[in-house]
């Protein structure tokens, strides 16, 4: 099965817009389509970002999302440091992408990230969507 880590940025995105690519993404995850892998610190900038007042989210969809990847998701414990992105925070995602060998690391703001580390590339929700979900056509 397919591993991939979600940025803060798609969750933020799928919660904010019901219709969106990111949306989708999420709610595959969950589905188990994929694979939502989480690392502790990973879930603790999930829990930090998504009540902030500015984002207008409901508290009870934020609970229901945290929830569901809390018990939906695949739980590493990463044991190296990286220091590969300019955004300090963001290595937290890729420490988790290289402890689960997840083959993707899904964000809105790829300039942050390299553009892989190791077996994982890093894409954006819908290059992700595209993959999950091929056309037929091409």
């Amino acid at each position: 099965m397919i591993r991939a880590v979600l940025d803060t940025n798609v969750l933020v995105s799928a919660l904010l817009k019901p219709a969106s690519t990111p949306r989708n993404v999420l709610r595959m995850g969950l589905a188990g389509t994929f694979q939502i892998v989480v690392s502790p610190a990973v879930f603790n900038e999930y829990q930090f970002v998504l009540p902030r007042p500015e984002l207008k989210l409901a508290p009870k969809e934020v609970a229901d999302a945290l929830e569901q990847l809390r018990t939906h998701a695949h739980w590493v414990e990463p044991t190296d440091r990286i220091t590969s992105s300019p955004h300090e925070p963001d290595n937290r995602f890729l420490e988790c992408a290289r402890a689960s060998q997840a083959a993707y690391l899904i964000t809105g703001n790829k300039r942050h990230f390299p553009r892989r580390l190791g077996t994982t590339k890093v894409i954006g929700p819908r290059e992700f969507l595209e993959i999950l979900t091929p056309d037929p056509k091409r």
